[in-house]
């Protein structure tokens, strides 16, 4: 049922959806769940157009400030930011992308990717992929959407195995690659830095066009350094070149200890980065903002590359050398503080599994239990986790709840015809399409075959199917079953929903949710005591 009403002159409309009341305004500024006994259940609080505006005339301003070429170095993610999408619930992932997209004749990309991160296979942890394969994917994306990219910078370079052989494929597949390298004693030894031994040994990026946008699969790879570095060589070429920084995070306007900007120290605990009030800043305007450690460090770097080409430094600060204006678009802050906390406990227990997996460190932890005890929270304010647990603990075997967008709370145990996971989608689509949940939307005459092919014909150990098998049994079934189409229109209602199993879940039952949209968090601890895990 949709109604439209008009309130305080804004456009409103209005869901019933079962027990619960929906409500967006029409610019999209934020959302609210409310059941009908007036109970809050979800809110957007930041607003996305707002945003749009402000930041696309913020970088116009700062591109007007320099003559000839400009280096922009952009942090966190162009494309598909959850992140920030995350703990700022109403920013859209593609945001910084549609800004750039008013500057595309002016604009090429060069990607960055540290050879320590090639070497270690290091991956994205929203998409699941790794940092060289995500490389091949903004190049495409780039160029999907008319962007120009340029090259592919490899840093940190010391001719390790791997990333040789990523310059390879890149070559052949006729993109530019450059190599810098590691500086001793960066970013302390400014006069050596500031050389043709530091700066000065790295290869020169060949650019064309006057906007530079520099930047990564994630962070930690070296976008800052590549800019600097290009300042040093243009200088030496006679090029007139400037540099600012577009980066979401930390927030500068929010307070230090505010939970989105503990949410990004949660977000880079390999990287030891740690949030900071801006010295500088408030020593050249008695102002208090918050930057981080690697841009207060590198902060005598740039002022000493700026000192020599141009006499002066532009920025008398690390928070004026950035453009970002995320805090002026927050509408409601309580609501970013809870999601904030939220994203701090998700990050706890993708650290505490990769730990457990033998790809993350035991110092890494700890830190995000320290960023829990400075806000107050533990694991206990995820209602999933609860949930799934108190599953397991009553079948004796894996389960996994997710906790839909009303607040519904859906299970799911482990059964000999399926996964923990693969039986949690099905029951959270019936639920969603109100279906009773006693009814079959795949009979097992047909879940049973499919076992037999894997563990027959395929070589499986674990008859039981994964998520990925039964979705595709779901939409088989859905061609004749009206029952099991309702289900399949449910899938979109899945975005955003939180979700938690109680064992690490297989590579494939992870990227499903992922490209579902569910939050998954997991248990440190696999269903068995093997070695080997798939």
């Amino acid at each position: 049922m949709l109604l439209w009403v008009r309130e305080k002159n804004k456009l409103l409309n209005i869901f019933y959806r079962r027990q619960s009341l929906i409500a967006v305004n029409g610019c999209g500024s934020y959302c609210f769940i409310i059941n009908f006994n007036g109970e809050f259940m979800m809110k957007i609080g930041f607003d996305n157009e707002k945003y749009l505006h402000l930041q696309s005339q913020k970088i116009l301003d700062r591109i007007a400030v320099f003559g000839g070429k400009l280096y922009l170095e952009l942090g966190g993610k162009l494309f598909d930011d959850y992140h920030a999408s995350r703990v700022l619930p109403g920013f859209k992932p593609d945001s910084k992308i549609k800004m750039l997209l008013q500057l595309k004749d002016k604009a090429e990309i060069v990607i960055t990717i540290n050879a320590d991160d090639i070497e270690k296979n290091k991956r994205r942890g929203d998409l699941g992929i790794t940092y060289d394969l995500d490389v091949l994917r903004l190049i495409d994306a780039f160029r999907e959407i008319g962007l120009y990219v340029g090259s592919v910078v490899i840093t940190h370079y010391r001719s390790q195995y791997a990333a040789d052989l990523f310059q390879k494929r890149l070559l052949s597949l006729g993109i530019k690659v450059y190599r810098h390298y590691p500086i001793p004693d960066y970013p302390s030894n400014i006069p050596f830095i500031v050389s043709d031994d530091g700066f000065g040994k790295n290869d020169y990026i060949e650019t064309t066009r006057s906007l530079v946008i520099i930047t990564a699969p994630g962070p930690g790879s070296g976008k800052m350094a590549t800019c600097l570095s290009q300042l040093y060589h243009d200088h030496k070429r006679g090029i007139q070149a400037g540099y600012a920084k577009f980066e979401t995070f930390p927030v500068w306007n929010l307070s230090l200890k505010h939970p989105v900007n503990i949410a990004y120290e949660a977000a880079t605990t390999d990287l030891n980065d740690v949030n900071m009030i801006d010295p500088f800043h408030l020593e050249a305007y008695g102002i208090t903002t918050v930057n981080y450690n690697r841009d207060i460090e590198i902060f005598p770097v740039l002022n000493a590359i700026f000192e020599k080409i141009k006499g002066a430094s532009p920025y008398k600060s690390p928070t004026d050398m950035g453009v970002n204006m995320a805090g002026y678009c927050i509408t409601d802050d309580e609501e970013v503080r809870r999601a904030s906390e939220q994203e701090v406990i998700r990050r706890y227990y993708n650290t505490f599994c990769a730990q457990r997996q033998g790809l993350a460190e035991k110092t890494e932890v700890q830190k995000l239990e320290l960023l829990m005890g400075k806000l107050g929270i533990s694991t206990k304010n995820r209602p999933v986790v609860q949930a799934a647990l108190s599953r397991s603990e009553s079948t004796g075997g894996p389960a996994v709840a997710m906790q839909l967008d009303d607040g519904r709370i859906v299970t799911g145990k482990t059964t000999s015809l399926l996964g923990a996971s693969a039986a949690l989608l099905l029951n959270a689509l019936k639920e969603l399409g109100g279906i009773k949940h006693e009814m079959h939307l795949i009979s097992p005459i047909i879940i049973e075959p499919i076992q037999v092919l894997k563990v027959k014909h395929m070589g499986n150990s674990n008859p039981r199917l994964h998520t990925d098998e039964i979705l595709i049994a779901l939409s088989i079934c859905a061609a004749t079953n009206p029952t099991a189409a309702l289900a399949m229109q449910q899938l979109p209602k899945l975005r955003g929903c939180e979700a938690h199993s109680t064992v690490i879940l297989s590579r494939v039952d992870e990227n499903v949710f992922q490209k579902l949209g569910v939050n998954i968090t997991c248990e440190p601890q696999y269903q068995s005591k093997k070695l080997y895990h798939k």
